[in-house]
């Protein structure tokens, strides 16, 4: 039979009683807990964990966090702040501004910034992107800086390699602070933190080590991102998280998981991260999602490469056997 974009449709109801299950005994038995901590980021994977939790838990022992700092979009606290109101779930806001000045992230990013455009008006909003034509030609992953200038227009700037690894650097302790203030509220309260990683983020990297990589457990990490809309629907996610874009949320100026790391849309990344990994021929899997056999070529060939390049992220800690 051939491929089919249906090879991800899943029973919602079942599938959730399934991590409902999951989430219970990990809970209660595994790590004999009393609840759950969650950070909530007015996105489809923190809502939709948030929703099994209170199915597998009850509402009383759900607490969403919400972890805003002067870069996030404020959209996110809004959506977060309306997941925990539908959900009925106690919610907390925590501003991580203070301390995010205090490691000196926003000086150090926006120092490279000023270098890599000069003359670039202030307060600025800065965004990192990949180049979109990934389907289309076989390119090199180059960052680019983006300034968002006040008449609305944009500037942009090649990365270099050096530039790019003291952008993260510094970016990745929001992540790690992030996981920090999730843990302190969960042992506070001798409950876990739960983790909103999907497959297509796992598989690929797509998280920071001891930043949202830095949880206790993690009931989405074997569903594609398509299955987790499915659930969200299905557990009555907010329309407005459904209908949002997903995004990393570190950058002043906003962009998307497909601009800043996949390089493709969800809707395409799926179905050939499931092809590759069953064996479909590329022309299958393009037929099924009307593009050219050549561009899933591209797109199965940058899948691997970032999951092979990631594969320590997903590994236990190396240590010597005596």
């Amino acid at each position: 039979m051939a491929f089919s974009t249906d090879v991800l449709k899943i029973d919602p109801e079942k599938t959730a009683g399934t991590l409902v299950d999951f989430i219970r005994e990990s809970v209660r038995t595994y790590y004999r807990r009393k609840g759950i901590v969650i950070g909530l980021s007015g996105g489809i994977d923190s809502s939709v964990s948030a929703a099994l939790s209170v199915r597998a838990l009850g509402r009383e022992r759900v607490v969403g966090i919400l972890l805003p700092e002067k870069d996030s979009n404020p959209v996110s606290r809004e959506y977060g702040k309306l997941v925990a109101d539908s959900l009925g779930i106690e919610c907390h806001e925590v501003n991580l501004t203070p301390i995010l000045e205090t490691f000196r992230v926003y000086e150090k990013r926006d120092a490279i910034v000023r270098r890599l455009v000069p003359g670039v008006p202030e307060p600025f909003r800065f965004r990192l992107v990949l180049p979109q034509d990934l389907l289309d030609r076989d390119r090199l992953n180059v960052y680019r800086i983006e300034v968002l200038l006040p008449d609305g227009s944009i500037r942009s700037e090649r990365v270099s390699a050096t530039d790019y690894l003291e952008l993260m650097a510094a970016n990745d302790i929001k992540q790690r602070l992030r996981m920090t203030q999730l843990y302190y509220e969960a042992e506070r309260r001798y409950y876990v933190v739960c983790g909103t990683t999907n497959y297509p983020e796992y598989i690929q990297g797509f998280f920071v080590k001891y930043g949202d990589g830095g949880v206790d457990i993690e009931p989405l990490t074997y569903l594609y991102k398509a299955q987790v809309f499915a659930l969200g629907a299905h557990l009555g996610v907010p329309r407005e998280v459904l209908e949002r874009t997903p995004s990393p949320d570190t950058y002043s100026f906003p962009v998307s998981d497909a601009d800043f790391y996949f390089c493709m849309p969800y809707t395409i990344l799926d179905y050939v991260i499931y092809g590759v990994e069953h064996g479909v021929p590329h022309a299958e899997i393009a037929a099924a999602l009307g593009l050219a056999p050549e561009q899933v070529a591209r797109a199965a060939r940058e899948f691997a490469r970032k999951r092979d390049a990631t594969k320590p992220l997903r590994e236990p800690t190396p240590a010597p056997k005596l």
